[in-house]
């Protein structure tokens, strides 16, 4: 049906230049999230990118002059390349973000993960589902909520979300039930009100990111009996102003196996880029994927309802 809808308004999404490569790192997470399409988890030890896959990311970097390294996962950080990809990205001037779910801050191991970041001038891109302790435990676990919060007031002892600082701390909202986010700007200052009044905490900016109907959260939907009704809430609210803003379009996401997709939630139901099985990150070279259709399926009405969804938030203001 998506591919219908995007007949009926004369639009076929293709390949931009690749501006951001999006690096899933694997699997593994301290947490268990009942929204997490790419389904993540403690006991995800298999499924994480080897150096073998990372210095092959790090060849493309150069071959293709990527300007950002978006680093996703999991929690990225459990990854033990995690940070051979940030230096050597660094070193060749590519911005990083680090999409980081805070309480890996907290586990054994990682108690310099704060000061490294900043060392390394890293975006960090932060999940908070909610600013009440009790939406985001339902969700994430019981006490995500206060190691969140650790985790944010030491990113803020560091300069991050302090405007100058040049450390960025943006934070990322997902609706908790099956409804599609408030808008993103009247949500962001909710946000910085209730933070700072009361925790002391600053940040840059919200990002509102839609569920999609895939993998453990279209599990969860089914449960609940909701997920005929939230479909069909996605399809009604499809906006074609969102199409040019989608990050598909000049994005390139590499699997933690090297193999290639057009976008994350692409990658969580093994949707492959271009069509061809054959081509990876180990032998893609810069122009391989431009102008080739993108993979879609109905979870893109995902991306394309109300005012867009996509890895950097809303696509449209409200």
């Amino acid at each position: 049906m998506f591919r219908q809808t995007l007949e009926s308004v004369g639009v076929q999404l293709v390949k931009k230049p690749i501006e951001i490569l999006q690096v899933n790192v694997g699997r593994l997470c301290n947490l268990t999230c009942s929204h997490c399409h790419v389904e993540s988890g403690p006991t995800k030890t298999k499924e994480n990118m080897d150096r073998r896959t990372a210095e092959a990311v790090i060849r493309f970097l150069d071959k293709a002059r990527i300007s950002t390294l978006d680093l996703t996962g999991g929690a990225p950080e459990m990854n033990p390349h995690f940070r051979y990809l940030v230096t050597e990205a660094r070193e060749r001037g590519v911005q990083v973000m680090d999409r980081c779910n805070l309480s890996v801050m907290l586990l054994d191991g990682q108690e310099d993960l704060a000061d490294f970041l900043a060392a390394n001038q890293i975006e960090v891109i932060a999940s908070l589902p909610c600013y009440s302790r009790e939406n985001v435990d339902r969700q994430r676990g019981t006490g995500t909520f206060e190691a969140s919060i650790e985790a944010l007031r030491r990113l803020n002892r560091l300069g991050y979300g302090r405007e100058g600082s040049g450390r960025t701390l943006n934070l990322v909202y997902n609706p908790v039930g099956p409804h599609l986010p408030p808008p993103q700007a009247q949500l962001e200052q909710d946000y910085k009100e209730r933070l700072l009044q009361d925790f002391g905490i600053l940040f840059n900016r919200l990002y509102t990111i839609t569920n999609m109907v895939i993998t453990r959260y279209a599990a969860f939907l089914r449960a609940q009996k909701q997920d005929a009704a939230y479909q069909h809430l996605l399809i009604q609210s499809f906006n074609p102003a969102t199409l040019e803003g989608l990050m598909c379009r000049n994005t390139l996401n590499v699997g933690w196996d090297g193999t290639l997709y057009d976008c994350d939630f692409n990658f969580a139901i093994g949707l492959r880029a271009g069509g061809e099985a054959g081509k990876t990150i180990f032998n893609l070279e810069p122009d391989d994927l431009l102008y080739a259709p993108i993979a879609t399926g109905e979870h893109c009405f995902g991306c394309t309802a109300g005012a867009g969804s996509s890895c950097q938030g809303a696509l449209e203001s409200a």
